[in-house]
C-alpha cells in the first residue's frame, strides 16, 4: 500500500473533528480510535508521517467516513431526516430511549450519521459488525472510549459505569436486529445501570421488528423489559396506506434528486422509474451517478 499525505490529512482532520464532540479526555479518545494516546498527541500537533501503519489509517478512514475520492452527493433534508433529527435531540436531551423501525433504502443510517457529526457526546454502533454478547460490549467500550480488553465483566463494569459521567451521551444502535439473544439481554443490564443519565436510539427493518415482537409473544425473558424501556412503540416514519406509502416515497425520492441533480426536467421521470420499480435510495443514487 502507499496512502498519499493527502488522505492522511483527511483523516486527521476527521479525527480533530470528532474530537470536539468527545466529552472525555485525550486518552479515553485515543482509546475509542484505538490507537496510542502518544501517537494522537503527535496527530493532534500536525504530524502524520511515520506515525501509522497504513492499515490502521484504512481503518480510521473507514470508520470516519472519510471519502478518498469526492463525490459531491448532497444531503437533502428530507422528512426521514428530520423526524431522526427530531428524534435523536429528544432522546439525547432528556435521556430517553426509542426505537425506529421502517423500509430498508429511506436514508436511515445516511441521515443519522450525517446529523450527529454536531452532536457531542453520540456515539453510533453497527450492531452487525458485533453480534455476540462479547462482541457487542466489547465494540461498545472501544466506541465509548474506554479499554475494551481483558476480563469481559471487568470491561462491562466499566463501560456501565463510564457512561455515567459523560455529559448526556446519545447511544445509538443501527441494525439491532442482528444482536444475538445475549446480547439483547446485556443490553437491558447496561440500560438499567444509565437510567436517567444516557439516552439510546434503536434502529432496524421489519426482522428488529419481529424480533422484539416474537420475543415477547413468546415470553422470553428480557425483551418485554426491553421494549417497556425503549418507550413501549415502535417508531415508523413511511405511512401503511398504499396512497400515502406512495405519496411518501414520491416526495422523499423528489428531495433527494432534487438535492443532486442539475438538470431538474430528470426529476420526475427518476421517481416514476423508482417507484414503478418499488426501489429505494440506494437505486436512485445509482441511476443519478450512471446518469441514467
Amino acid at each position: 500500500m502507499n496512502l498519499t499525505n493527502e488522505f492522511k490529512a483527511k483523516v486527521r482532520l476527521a479525527i480533530l473533528e470528532k474530537r470536539n464532540n468527545y466529552g472525555g479526555s485525550d486518552s479515553d479518545f485515543s482509546k475509542s480510535l484505538g490507537i496510542n494516546n502518544a501517537v494522537y498527541s503527535r496527530l493532534k500537533s500536525g504530524e502524520i508521517d511515520r506515525i501509522l501503519s497504513d492499515t490502521v489509517w484504512i481503518t480510521l478512514g473507514r470508520e470516519l467516513q472519510v471519502k478518498v475520492f469526492e463525490d459531491n452527493w448532497k444531503v437533502a433534508r428530507t422528512s426521514v431526516y428530520t423526524e431522526i433529527e427530531d428524534n435523536l435531540s429528544f432522546c439525547k436531551e432528556l435521556s430517553r430511549s426509542m426505537v425506529l423501525v421502517d423500509d430498508c433504502g429511506i436514508g436511515k443510517t445516511f441521515c443519522t450519521k450525517h446529523i450527529i457529526k454536531k452532536m457531542k457526546n453520540t456515539f453510533f454502533v453497527d450492531c452487525s459488525q458485533a453480534k455476540s454478547k462479547q462482541l457487542f460490549i466489547r465494540l461498545l467500550a472501544k466506541t465509548i472510549g474506554i479499554d475494551n480488553q481483558g476480563k469481559y465483566y471487568d470491561v462491562l463494569a466499566n463501560l456501565k459505569y463510564y457512561i455515567t459521567t459523560l455529559e448526556k451521551p446519545l447511544i445509538i444502535l443501527d441494525e439491532a436486529g442482528d444482536l444475538e439473544y445475549t446480547a439483547f439481554l446485556e443490553l437491558k443490564g447496561i440500560w438499567n445501570g444509565t437510567d436517567g443519565v444516557c439516552g439510546w436510539y434503536m434502529m432496524g427493518a421489519d426482522g428488529l421488528r419481529d424480533k422484539i415482537d416474537r420475543g415477547i409473544k413468546n415470553k422470553k425473558v428480557g425483551f418485554a423489559e426491553i421494549f417497556s424501556r425503549f418507550s413501549d412503540e415502535f417508531i415508523k416514519l413511511v405511512p401503511n396506506g398504499k396512497s400515502d406509502r406512495q405519496a411518501f416515497y414520491t416526495e422523499l425520492i423528489g428531495a433527494v434528486a432534487s438535492a443532486n441533480l442539475v438538470d431538474k426536467s430528470k426529476i420526475k421521470p427518476l421517481i416514476n422509474k423508482c417507484i414503478n420499480k418499488e426501489t429505494t435510495l440506494r437505486y436512485l443514487e445509482t441511476l443519478i451517478k450512471i446518469g441514467a
